[in-house]
């Protein structure tokens, strides 16, 4: 439990790495899908670039808990978790598409202490922990400083899931007024409002493997990460990141604010 923060990052940097390279092995390699109870598909790169990162923490944190989406929950004894995503983007994976990562996150309760996300087929990889920076092949990430929605590009995963009414409408009306709006969806828009090449992304529903390690990479790019109501968790079931300087307008649209 000593470790620093810094340490913590490189960690769950490598733990991305690791993760992401097993799962580009079975890129466009033509990988058969099943389909979970929820609706989501899944194949065998998610399982097997899981089991990769699970066996990298278990030799070097065998303390620390996992939770995984595709094994579930592993408890520990240290108090803290590793939150992973094998591969988010699973249906962007299966067509050939490049937008999809291998997440990961260190946490304490719901206290995120570091993130990282792997984007190998883009050659990108980004991470962060509280007070630590964030920092994206080796080079500090910076949200961009647009301050105009008519200026800025918004995107979302998918604006068709199930969400509170007042983020649909919000949601809506950004789109409406901003320059760019787009569907580049999953964890790749989160990397782009963190490196300054989007303002907004926005989630309606989201598991907690799918958020947690964005908190600290956004916030610690300059951004600020909350749920769709402004609570600054990744915890919600739900989340919206933004630079500064539209912070305040987005979250008062996505409430139902007047502005």
């Amino acid at each position: 439990m000593s470790e620093s923060s810094d340490t913590l990052m490189q960690a769950a940097a490598e733990v991305a790495r690791i993760a992401g390279a097993t799962a580009l092995q079975y890129f466009h390699t033509n990988v058969s899908v099943e389909w979970k109870a929820d609706g989501t598909p899944v194949t065998v790169a998610d399982r097997a670039a899981e089991r990769a990162a699970r066996d990298w923490i278990a030799q070097r944190f065998p303390d620390d808990g996992i939770l995984g989406e595709e094994f579930g929950e592993q408890p520990g004894r240290s108090g803290r978790c590793w939150i992973l995503d094998p591969i988010d983007g699973t249906k962007s994976f299966v067509r050939g598409v490049p937008l999809w990562g291998s997440l990961v996150a260190v946490a304490q309760g719901h206290d995120v202490l570091a993130g990282a996300a792997s984007f190998p087929p883009l050659a990108e990889l980004i991470a962060a922990a509280p007070g630590c920076g964030a920092w994206c092949n080796g080079a500090r990430a910076q949200v961009s400083a647009v301050d105009t929605v008519e200026r800025a590009t918004v995107l979302v995963t998918d604006d068709t899931t199930p969400g509170p009414a007042a983020a649909h409408r919000g949601w809506k009306e950004l789109q409406a007024r901003a320059a760019v709006s787009r569907t580049w969806g999953d964890c790749y828009g989160y990397l782009m409002v963190a490196t300054g090449r989007a303002e907004v992304m926005m989630d309606f529903t989201l598991g907690d493997w799918d958020a947690a390690c964005f908190q600290p990479i956004i916030t610690e790019a300059g951004g600020v990460f909350t749920d769709l109501m402004g609570h600054p968790t990744a915890f919600g079931g739900n989340a919206v990141a933004t630079n500064v300087a539209l912070d305040a307008e987005v979250r008062a649209l996505l409430r139902g604010a007047t502005r």
